[in-house]
């Protein structure tokens, strides 16, 4: 499954302060629909990442119904990302793979 969504970057204080961009509601809607299939632990889907040149691996934080991405600082900063910056997102979720698990 390969999602594409633009959102905008937020910093959340949280217990470990991170950057974020929240999956758009569509995007959340296919992500929840698969995610007997490819969540582990609390809800968390593991993903590929890819924005600009840079691609890495993460997992998706649930969050209130929505997912969020976060953000790595080296990420950030190999990709010019400030807080508040619309980035376009490209998330892979390999449905296939966790469903030979």
């Amino acid at each position: 499954m390969e999602l594409e969504f633009d959102g905008e970057v937020f910093w959340w204080k949280g217990p470990a302060p991170f950057h974020f961009v929240t999956v758009p509601e569509p995007e959340a809607a296919e992500l929840r629909a698969a995610s007997s299939l490819v969540s582990y632990g609390w809800g968390v889907i593991p993903v590929a990442v890819q924005i600009g040149r840079t691609r890495w691996t993460t997992s998706l934080f649930p969050k209130k119904g929505a997912y969020l991405v976060p953000l790595r600082d080296a990420v950030r900063a190999a990709e010019g990302i400030a807080l508040g910056d619309v980035v376009s997102i490209r998330l892979t979720v390999d449905v296939e793979r966790a469903g030979r698990r």
